[in-house]
């Protein structure tokens, strides 16, 4: 007699619990569904997980160039005692024929250097630079007892200066000049001179209207 054999169906596969009635998407807390740093989506996260969104936090790039012309210590004795203090002078520059400078104190030197900054950056000033990297014509600049002297140079010459009046020359983007400093150098009163002086500069459209010649604009 043939023995009874009892044939037992497999069980049928669950199926995965999916709301959305996609067969094609998992839940994003099942087991296969993908994680942020799969290389599906290239370790950066999902669109909406990614770090500041859409446009994101982007931070400008400051277009001026500085720098730290003097720092000088400030001492004040009074019935308390002695206060100490620093003035930084500092100026900016972006190449292309803009500067500034400014001069702040603070009880600290970092703090004195940036609120420096942030006055030279608010107030600046624009000078025409001609061919070849140097100013249009010889130029006195006087501030105080200070007197700066700014004459043209040929291709190659270079900055012929120093201190502070390098510093403003250069961040400016003049490249060929040459300078002499006459009477006191105190660090800001040459600045100040050598401003003075950039600022008298005048270019050809801006003499034949103090002639009265008319340009090519018609005025």
């Amino acid at each position: 007699m043939e023995e009874n054999k009892t044939v037992v169906a497999a069980p049928a596969e669950e199926k995965k619990s999916n709301p959305t009635g996609n067969p094609n998407r998992d839940p994003q807390g099942s087991r296969s569904a993908e994680r942020p740093g799969s290389r599906k989506f290239a370790g950066k996260g999902r669109p909406g997980e990614r770090r500041g969104g859409r446009g994101g936090f982007r931070r400008e790039e400051d277009e001026f160039t500085d720098r730290v012309v003097n720092i000088n210590r400030i001492s004040t004795t009074t019935k308390g005692g002695k206060h100490m203090r620093f003035d930084a002078l500092t100026v900016v520059g972006d190449g292309k024929g803009h500067y500034g400078f400014g001069l702040a104190k603070s009880v600290e030197v970092p703090d004195a250097i940036k609120k420096s900054l942030t006055a030279a950056k608010k107030k600046t000033y624009g000078i025409k630079i001609v061919k070849g990297g140097t100013i249009a014509h010889e130029v006195w600049g006087v501030f105080g007892k200070t007197r700066v002297f700014l004459k043209p140079a040929p291709e190659g010459t270079g900055i012929v200066a120093g201190g502070a009046v390098r510093a403003v020359l250069e961040l400016c983007g003049i490249k060929n000049v040459v300078s002499k400093v006459y009477g006191s150098r105190t660090a800001i009163n040459v600045i100040r001179a050598t401003h003075a002086g950039l600022q008298d500069l005048k270019n050809k459209e801006k003499v034949l209207a103090l002639r009265g010649i008319e340009t090519k604009g018609g005025k």
